[in-house]
C-alpha cells in the first residue's frame, strides 16, 4: 500500500468533487483509507463540510474515491453532500464532530453524535459497503439517552440488506433495502428502528 504521506499530501489539495464544485483543503475535516473494492490498492474517503447555511445545523458530505484500474489515481465513485449532521468548528463545541473509519472488512463506517446538549443525547453510525459497483448503506446503528429520564433510552441496530433489526434485547423484522449512500435518508433506520428520536 502507498504511504500514508501520499494521501495526507493529497488531502492538503483541493479536491475535484465534480467539475462545477471543489472541495477546498480547509473543509476536509476527516479522512479514512481502505481498500472499499478489494482490488489490492489503497481508496480514500472524505467528510467534508458544505458550504454555510443559514442554519444551526451543520451537514457534512460524503465523497468516496477508488483507485484507477488502469491508472494509479484516485476518481470519484460516490457522492453524498448533505449526509451527515455534525459540528466541525476548530473552536466548536465537543460531542458533536463526525467521523470516518476504515473497517478490517474494508467497510465504512461514519458515525455522528449529539453527546454535548441537551437531554437527548444520541450515536449514530453508518456503515457503507462496496457490492456491485456501488456503495450501499449496509448497516444502521443508533442509541438514544435522555439524560432527564435514564429509563427513556434504547439502542437500535438495522441490517439494511437483510432487514434484521435488533433493538436493545429484542429481534425485530425491518424491510430489506438495497440503497446507496446517495439514495440514503435518516429516516429510513429510524423507521427500521421503530424511533421518532432524533
Amino acid at each position: 500500500m502507498k504511504s500514508l504521506g501520499c494521501a495526507l499530501i493529497l488531502l492538503l489539495t483541493p479536491i475535484a468533487a465534480h467539475a462545477e464544485d471543489t472541495i477546498a483543503s480547509d473543509r476536509i475535516i476527516d479522512a479514512a483509507i481502505g481498500d472499499w473494492n478489494k482490488d489490492g490498492k489503497p481508496d480514500l474517503a472524505l467528510l467534508v463540510t458544505m458550504p454555510p447555511h443559514d442554519q444551526a445545523d451543520y451537514e457534512i458530505g460524503i465523497y468516496i474515491y477508488l483507485r484507477d484500474k488502469e491508472h494509479e489515481l484516485l476518481k470519484l465513485a460516490a457522492d453524498g453532500p448533505d449526509k451527515i449532521w455534525g459540528r466541525a468548528e476548530p473552536d466548536g463545541i465537543y460531542g458533536q464532530e463526525p467521523s470516518i473509519a476504515a473497517l478490517p472488512s474494508g467497510s465504512i463506517a461514519i458515525t455522528s453524535q449529539n453527546d454535548a446538549i441537551g437531554r437527548d443525547r444520541w450515536h449514530q453510525t453508518l456503515t457503507l459497503a462496496y457490492r456491485n459497483s456501488a456503495f450501499l448503506v449496509a448497516g444502521y446503528s443508533y442509541d438514544f439517552r435522555d439524560n432527564l429520564e435514564p429509563g427513556n433510552s434504547y439502542s437500535c441496530d438495522y441490517n439494511v440488506l437483510t432487514g434484521k433489526v435488533t433493538k436493545d434485547d429484542k429481534i425485530l423484522k425491518a424491510d430489506a433495502k438495497t440503497i446507496s449512500i446517495q439514495d440514503w435518508q435518516d429516516d429510513i433506520g429510524q423507521k427500521a428502528c421503530e424511533s421518532s428520536h432524533r
